[in-house]
C-alpha cells in the first residue's frame, strides 16, 4: 500500500508537478494551539527545486499562520491526491522556512517559477519545504473529480494593489502580522517587490 522514497524523482516528481492543487498542514509548538490546514492552488506555484526540495508561492490572503508556525518550528507537511487517474497520495513530511521578499534568495527563488506570473497575487514571501520524510499511499477513498481550470478571482482582486495598498491591506487584517495563537506572522511593513 504505502511506500517510503528517499528523493522526488521520476514519476513521483511527474505525479507532484502535475497536480492543480495541493494542501499544506503546520501546527504551533504548544499543545493547545491551532493546527493550520491550507489548499493552495494556481497552476505553476508549486516547484520542484531538487530531489529533496521544494518551494511554493505564497500569495496574498487574510492569515498567516503558515508562515508563523514556520517562522516558530520549522514543521510542515505537504499533500497532493490524485482526483483522476489512478488512486495516489503523495505526502511531504519536512521542514519549511518562509522566504520573504527581502531576503537574497528571493530573486533567484522567484525565476524558478516559470509557468505562472505571481505579479497579481500580491506576492508575500516564497515557502522552501526540504524533505525529510517522503510517503505515498493509495487514494482509494478520494473521489475523481475533474479539473476545470484556475478561478480567476484572486488574481482580479489582487492585481489591483501596489506594495503601498498591499501592506495596508496586511496591516488591516487581524491575523497576517500575529497568527491566531499570537506568534508572530508576516514582517510588516511589508518589503517592496524585488526589481
Amino acid at each position: 500500500m504505502g511506500k517510503t522514497y528517499e528523493r522526488l524523482d521520476g514519476r513521483l516528481r511527474a505525479f507532484i508537478e502535475e497536480q492543480p492543487l495541493f494542501f499544506t498542514a503546520t501546527a504551533p509548538l504548544s499543545g493547545d494551539g491551532t493546527v493550520n490546514l491550507s489548499p493552495k492552488g494556481l497552476k505553476g506555484s508549486l516547484v520542484v527545486l531538487d530531489e529533496r526540495t521544494v518551494a511554493y508561492l505564497d500569495f496574498a490572503g487574510s492569515n498567516a499562520e503558515t508562515i508563523a508556525h514556520l517562522r516558530e518550528n520549522g514543521r510542515i507537511t505537504l499533500m497532493w491526491c490524485a482526483f483522476q487517474g489512478p488512486p495516489t497520495i503523495v505526502r511531504v513530511h519536512g521542514r519549511g522556512e518562509p522566504v520573504f521578499r527581502d531576503d537574497p534568495r528571493f530573486k533567484e527563488l522567484l525565476s524558478r517559477f516559470t509557468a505562472v506570473d505571481p505579479a497579481p497575487h500580491g506576492l508575500r514571501a516564497i515557502i522552501v519545504v526540504h524533505a525529510e520524510l517522503i510517503r505515498d499511499t493509495c487514494g482509494y477513498a478520494v473521489p475523481l473529480m475533474r479539473y476545470e481550470g484556475d478561478r480567476d478571482l484572486h488574481g482580479r482582486r489582487f492585481a489591483r494593489e501596489d506594495d503601498t495598498s498591499l501592506n495596508e491591506y496586511f496591516t488591516r487584517k487581524e491575523h497576517v502580522a500575529t497568527s491566531l495563537d499570537g506568534l508572530p506572522g508576516l514582517p510588516l511593513p511589508l518589503p517592496p517587490s524585488p526589481a
